[in-house]
């Protein structure tokens, strides 16, 4: 499996549990209002197999409106500083450089930017000064207008080219590779199709070179599929879905899967590295 200089290696597939301090995200908004809240669910994300927990706070749900950065550090730096307290490797989901660098400084070891670095022009820059794990995601726009933007010939073809172009300006902006983290961005300019084919595939972002994060749980591609004549599947009830996800992803080869719950896709990722071992 790859490693990241800094993070966990189990030498299986990771999990990172999601912590969203945010009113309006499209799974959990508004369930975690305070500081304490987050923290606590946190450390329950642990308890049941986490090896990381990802604490965001601004939604990036399709249609999504921004907040200003200082509501963004009122939700998310008290949370990765508690956790960083109990001793849990935390990540911060964030596209500010300013809220990247104050949520290092509060213990964060890991920048998940869903913009790869396009939505704040000094965020490379402070990743190469900060020296943490960096995720760079493929993007093509903000959540009010990204999904627009899902128009592709060769989806697995197109984004493997995105990211490889993003990579190349992350590492010239002085990011270390060893620190360097791609994923895919199911579902983010990406109609249910695009983010099937790239899991299909997921082997060719893997070939990159990096280590790939995988965040397809809950995901309105899982809803759909799962859809009846009362319509798309709810929220609440994609868990099962998410976690064959987690598996399949572990098996083509992903470093981590970013999950809501934690416990079935802990013991997914588990059963893959053990069928992969066996062959």
């Amino acid at each position: 499996m790859p490693v990241v200089v800094g993070l966990p290696d189990p030498g299986r597939c990771l999990v990172m549990g999601v912590v969203n301090t945010t009113p309006d995200s499209f799974s959990d908004g508004g369930l975690l209002d305070d500081a304490a809240a987050g923290v606590a669910h946190g450390l329950q994300l642990v308890a049941d197999g986490a090896d990381l927990v990802d604490v965001g706070g601004e939604s990036t749900r399709p249609g999504a409106e921004r907040v200003d950065e200082a509501e963004e550090a009122r939700r998310v730096l008290p949370v990765v500083e508690g956790l960083a307290e109990q001793g849990v490797v935390v990540s911060v989901d964030t596209m500010r450089a300013s809220i990247a660098r104050a949520a290092v400084s509060a213990g964060a070891r890991l920048v998940n930017d869903v913009s790869g670095g396009l939505a704040d022009p000094d965020m490379v820059p402070a990743m190469a000064d900060l020296g943490v794990g960096y995720v760079v995601m493929h993007w093509r726009g903000h959540s009010t207008d990204m999904q627009s933007r899902a128009v592709y010939g060769d989806v697995v073809a197109e984004v493997r080219s995105e990211l490889e172009e993003r990579v190349a300006a992350v590492l010239a902006g002085g990011v270390s590779p060893e620190r360097l983290i791609v994923d895919p961005g199911l579902g983010f300019a990406k109609q249910p199709q695009h983010s099937w084919a790239l899991l299909r595939s997921l082997e060719q972002i893997v070939s990159i070179g990096y280590p790939v994060l995988v965040g397809a749980s809950r995901k309105g591609f899982l809803g759909a599929l799962l859809s009846d004549e009362a319509g798309a599947r709810p929220l609440d009830d994609r868990e099962d879905a998410t976690t064959a996800v987690s598996a399949l992803a572990a098996d083509r080869g992903a470093w981590a899967v970013r999950v809501h719950r934690a416990r079935a896709s802990a013991d997914a990722v588990r059963v893959a590295a053990a069928c992969g071992a066996l062959r």
